[in-house]
């Protein structure tokens, strides 16, 4: 089985700050970290990995310090990683990031000789966006099956069933492969990296893709292909004492 994991790095929620004029998060001196709806993402395919002898490639998509999620990715156990860097792809919206993606999934699986993955993991959304429009949109551009809010997967074959999350209990949803599954924090608790695995991912050179690379089409990615724009961000002001 081939899965294909999407991961992102994202600032620490309790230090994001925004450009007032771009409307973007600014990255500069903010620590980041491994997205955590993510990390159960790739918790699963490992677990899958161990159970089924999957084979687990990661994807991000963002600056080159995202390099270093991949490299936490790779010490927990991921196969293999990939990097999609551009300057034309930054301020991209989560259209436009899902067809960026996309496209990159596409390329990945060309450079290891298949034609398509499996399955695809990402988390249900990224903390500093909170959109969990990415995965779905990835799934579309993709023209594949998609399962979202997954809490329990379960590999039969070429099938998967998935126990899906929402607010009145669970859905039990059946595909086949190809198929993207988008996972909650009640799906698994994600290992550590091992000392042995970080030594390694540290030694590992990750390839990078550009734009060109993956072959999008300019006017679908970045700011100026972005059809949605952020008008105004503001911190709510605070609550007096009732």
């Amino acid at each position: 089985m081939e899965i294909l994991v999407c991961v992102k790095q994202v600032p620490d929620t309790a230090e994001v700050k925004i450009d007032p004029v771009k409307h973007t998060v600014i990255r500069a001196g903010v620590p980041n970290i491994f997205n955590p709806f993510d990390q159960n993402a790739l918790e699963a395919a490992l677990q899958l990995k161990d159970e089924q002898g999957a084979k687990v490639t990661l994807l991000s998509m963002g600056p080159p310090q995202a390099v270093e999620v991949l490299r936490e990715g790779l010490a927990m156990g991921a196969d293999e990683a990939y990097l999609l860097t551009d300057r034309k792809v930054g301020g991209s919206d989560t259209l436009a990031t899902g067809y960026c993606l996309a496209q990159a999934v596409k390329k990945v699986a060309e450079l290891q000789g298949l034609d398509h993955f499996d399955m695809i993991l990402c988390g249900k959304q990224a903390i500093d966006g909170d959109t969990a429009q990415v995965g779905p949109q990835i799934a579309a551009e993709l023209g594949i099956p998609q399962i979202t809010y997954a809490a329990h997967i379960e590999v039969e074959g070429e099938k998967v069933t998935v126990k899906q999350q929402n607010e009145e209990g669970y859905i039990v949803t059946e595909a086949s492969f190809p198929v993207l599954i988008t996972a909650v924090k009640e799906l698994n608790e994600p290992r550590f990296p091992t000392i042995r695995g970080t030594m390694k991912a540290k030694r590992r050179e990750i390839p990078t893709l550009s734009a060109d690379d993956i072959k999008v089409d300019e006017s679908r990615i970045g700011l100026s292909g972005s059809p949605t724009n952020v008008r105004k961000i503001f911190t709510p002001p605070q609550r007096t004492q009732g």
